[in-house]
């Protein structure tokens, strides 16, 4: 069911599919929900289903002003309060990675576990000339500010972090595979995911692998390992 809720000014749209625990899916720039086109259905046989489209995004329209993640972070913030209406789990693709990322640091009792897929916690995680073209009107040149902006998240607050995180990239992805180390080795409830043969679109190339090991990280608890180095 489609509808559109009133957050802080931003009439914001999103869509609920499934039953179950929540699950808020926040899409990739420049796109709109639709980018899970293919996830949503084998993802709401085990979740409630949240799509909210950030400003400027879908269906939502979008508001006087500069974007940043600090802003869509704020939003997802009060789309967890005023709908979901108690904590969830956040899958963030790309840009909605990095959005999942900054609302689970501004408030962690909010979010349950957090799926990074495809994501830089600071800009200088993407690869070389990936962010790179012409902005030839006032939408693209609102994300082509918010890149050049952040985000600026540091090692030191990844660190503070309760929440357990999946950080999931392609092999052949837009983010430096060192970058996404560097992450996950800062996590202290960090979990780390390379799926072969895959590049930024992991979630539409090989959907079938990406849900069994999301699913996996959601629905299980992590197990006892059998010769852990950075966890004994």
């Amino acid at each position: 069911m489609a509808t559109y809720v009133d957050l802080d000014g931003v009439r914001t749209w999103y869509e609920e599919y499934g039953t179950g625990r929540p699950l808020v899916l926040l899409h990739p720039g420049g796109y709109g929900a639709a980018a899970f086109e293919v996830n949503i259905g084998p993802l709401a046989e085990h979740f409630h289903i949240y799509t909210p489209e950030r400003r400027g995004h879908g269906n939502t329209p979008d508001v006087a002003g500069r974007y940043t993640f600090e802003q869509g972070a704020q939003d997802t913030i009060a789309f967890l309060e005023t709908v979901v209406g108690e904590p969830a789990d956040l899958m963030g693709c790309s840009d909605g990675a990095i959005v999942g990322l900054l609302t689970a640091l501004r408030r962690p009792d909010l979010v349950a576990r957090l799926v990074f897929a495809a994501g830089v916690f600071h800009r200088d995680g993407w690869h070389d000339g990936v962010l790179d073209g012409a902005a030839d009107d006032d939408f693209s040149l609102k994300l082509q500010q918010m890149h050049a902006d952040g985000p600026t998240v540091t090692v030191q607050e990844l660190a503070g972090l309760p929440n357990r995180t999946l950080v999931l990239l392609g092999d052949d992805d837009e983010v430096r595979l060192e970058h996404a180390v560097t992450m996950y080795e800062a996590l202290p409830a960090g979990e780390l995911a390379v799926l072969p043969g895959t590049s930024h679109g992991l979630l539409v190339e090989k959907p079938a692998l990406c849900h069994q090991v999301i699913l996996d990280f959601l629905t299980h608890d992590p197990v006892p390992t059998m010769a852990p180095i950075r966890r004994r």
